[in-house]
């Protein structure tokens, strides 16, 4: 698997908010902000995982569990793994963030 270092954001998503995201580099996601998982195989095969917000926000730990026995079970046949960030939510939540930070009010 690929070491985990920081990277700069997609520009698709860079794109939706460039005054925030330009200058983000990410080592980690939140699991609240996972949108789902792009998993390209060595044989042309493409999954596109949807993960459900129930999974996300559980405190179970099985969801990164799955997907970490998943990435190690194909190890040898995944080529790429592409996370894609709900960037709705990140928005929401940074936005109802800043506000509260501020003091404004709606």
């Amino acid at each position: 698997m690929a070491k985990s270092t920081k990277r700069p954001l997609n520009k698709n998503i860079v794109d939706q908010w460039p005054e925030i995201f330009e200058d983000v580099d990410l080592s980690a996601v939140p699991l609240p902000y996972l949108h789902s998982v792009m998993v390209t195989f060595k044989d042309g095969k493409n999954w596109h995982v949807v993960l459900k917000d129930a999974d996300k926000n559980s405190n179970d730990g099985n969801l990164p569990r799955n997907l970490y026995e998943f990435f190690q079970l194909h190890e040898e046949q995944i080529e790429h793994i592409d996370f894609r960030l709900d960037v709705e939510k990140l928005k929401k939540d940074v936005i109802k963030s800043t506000n509260r930070i501020l003091k404004r009010k709606k």
